[in-house]
């Protein structure tokens, strides 16, 4: 089973994570993952936090000539802007009274999570829930990524839709060129004029959100299980899309439009050839049947709703006076789908890399490939 831990406030010295179940054996390249998190901090409609801040990780536990040792791996990343909010920030200071927060933003944990704890100051709130945190999630994704690696599986997050604006979505993980388009979006044309919207709300001082898909090629049929709700695929890869800050909807193959359709224009026919076993000419069903990998292309979809951040404010209450105020702002993106897409691409693998571990097991990534090729020659029985 694998696991992991974040720590960590968006304005505190440094995100941590701790990770526990990687099998030792797993070679790990740093600046790999010092790459993908550059990739989180890029993308058309960022705010001025990320030309602050330069994330990279460093790994204290866990590692030793750059391999995994199979005890827990502790990943840290240094807030660069700590310098700036030391006084505001210090875990054991006196607390300011001019910099509380106590004008919750609409659509932000900042008033549920303000009552929840019984915290007046909404910054006890904020510093938590910003989706700064990501940045340590995308450090255990970018692990997971490299363990997957090993069995020929990959996983690519890109933009398909930026408001209103959606461009064509090509189904399979395209090359490092996607990483050229300021949006992370496979379609040049459509991301043009996302920019030009990103560009309008940026003027009007609004924000914008999108659509994700998060594509993962090479999965053996088989991970995942439909015997309990809480071990079907789709639901735990649900669930880790749904955690990421401001995504509201997720689906999987055809998903919302498989609503509209009849069963003839959902499900896939299955066939079978000699020498190429069970397939499918279509994958509406994304990929997954039942809880299971079916071995086709896994194709998830994530909505992300504007951030709740906006320079032009909407009304709010001061949560002290109880008197209608503008909501408080804090410096932030126009529009962050792009960041979104890196993140959504690290919560899937780690799914995925859990679920290769449950199907496989193994102390040693020796082990776990030795089980795997074995299931893989069962497989081949079957053709």
């Amino acid at each position: 089973m694998l696991r992991y831990l974040t720590a960590g406030e968006s304005h505190g010295k440094a995100l941590t994570a701790i990770v526990e179940g990687l099998p030792a054996g797993v070679k790990l390249d740093i600046e790999k993952i010092n790459v993908i998190l550059r990739r989180r901090q890029g993308g058309y409609g960022r705010g001025g936090r990320m030309a602050i801040e330069t994330d990279r990780v460093e790994i204290i536990s866990g590692l030793r000539g750059s391999v995994t040792l199979g005890s827990p791996l502790t990943m840290m990343i240094f807030n660069r802007d700590w310098e700036n909010w030391q006084e505001i920030m210090d875990p054991v200071g006196k607390l300011l009274e001019e910099r509380k927060v106590n004008r919750p933003r609409p659509g932000h944990a900042d008033l549920p999570g303000g009552l929840k704890y019984r915290q007046q100051d909404l910054r006890n709130i904020l510093e938590r829930a910003s989706a700064r945190e990501t940045a340590a999630r995308v450090a255990v994704g970018a692990v997971a990524r490299q363990f997957l690696l090993a069995f020929g599986i990959r996983v690519q997050g890109q933009v398909i839709a930026v408001g209103d604006v959606r461009g064509e979505a090509p189904g399979k993980i395209v090359g490092e060129e996607l990483y050229e388009d300021p949006l992370y979006c496979p379609d040049r044309k459509a991301s043009r004029k996302m920019t030009a919207l990103i560009d309008r709300a940026r003027a009007e001082g609004d924000s914008l959100g999108g659509v994700i898909q998060v594509i993962i090629e090479g999965l053996p049929p088989g991970l995942g299980s439909h015997v309990h709700w809480d071990r079907r695929l789709d639901g735990r890869l649900a669930q880790a899309l749904m955690s990421i800050p401001a995504i509201k909807g997720v689906e999987i193959g055809l998903g919302f439009q498989a609503a509209s359709l009849p069963g003839s224009k959902v499900h896939d026919e299955i066939h079978y050839a000699a020498g190429r076993g069970f397939f499918h000419l279509t994958n509406r069903a994304g990929g997954l049947e039942g809880g299971i990998t079916n071995g086709e292309t896994l194709v998830l979809g994530a909505a992300m709703k504007p951030i709740p951040t906006l320079t032009t404010p909407i009304q709010s209450v001061d949560v002290i006076s109880k008197q209608a105020v503008p909501a408080a702002t804090e410096r932030s993106d126009i529009c962050a789908v792009p960041a979104a897409a890196v993140v959504a691409e690290a919560a899937a693998a780690w799914v995925i890399a859990d679920a290769v571990m449950e199907k496989f097991g193994g102390d040693h990534l020796s082990e776990t490939m030795d089980n795997y090729r074995s299931y893989l020659a069962y497989l081949e029985q079957q053709l």
